[in-house]
């Protein structure tokens, strides 16, 4: 897998292909937002994956990881997970957090655990996410995740495009068969 910094150019491709998968749409362009973005040959995107740090830095929201549906079950979308984890810990998050409703066993496979979503909200409450899903009334329906970051954690991570993937952020993951593993929905 091959992973090029989201420019302001992709953003609407990576719009599309996130309201595909069902991940929160809103803030792509956000200053504080990090996503890369996965082409196949054709220059289509068919993998995504990004993060938020809190103000501090120490904490890291991690946001829009999400692989086409074809691209499943080939370790995909941990690799994606994994790219993520490894640039905010290399930025100096020592906690990654993430929203998703029913990607638990996903999420889990990565390292997170169930958390407290006030918790989540009140370290991470100048993210561009957090902001939307409080004004929108969503926070309330939302699950949190949560997991430690050590830097070099993810060392076996290319650097080019972090091993291989299947999962990610930002959906409640009423899409799972698209590969969308995440942290709220098209707000």
């Amino acid at each position: 897998m091959s992973l090029e910094r989201c420019r302001p150019d992709d953003v609407g491709a990576l719009t599309h292909f996130l309201g595909g998968v069902d991940l929160t749409l809103s803030g792509l362009d956000a200053a504080g937002v990090r996503l890369w973005v996965e082409r196949d040959p054709a220059g289509a995107v068919v993998g995504s994956t990004g993060y938020e740090l809190s103000g501090d830095g120490r904490h890291a929201l991690i946001r829009s990881v999400a692989v086409i549906p074809e691209g499943r079950s080939r370790g995909r979308g941990t690799g994606l997970a994994r790219f993520a984890l490894a640039r905010a810990a290399e930025e100096g998050a020592s906690r990654a957090w993430l929203f998703s409703r029913r990607s638990g066993p996903f999420w889990q496979s990565v390292g997170f655990h169930p958390a407290d979503r006030d918790d989540l909200a009140a370290v991470l409450a100048d993210t561009h996410q957090v902001r939307l899903f409080r004004s929108t009334g969503q926070l309330e329906r939302e699950m949190a995740w949560s997991r430690p970051l050590a830097l070099g954690e993810f060392d076996g991570t290319s650097q080019n495009g972090a091993g291989s993937s299947s999962g990610g952020e930002g959906s409640s993951g009423r899409n799972r068969t698209a590969g969308a593993y995440g942290s709220g929905s098209s707000a």
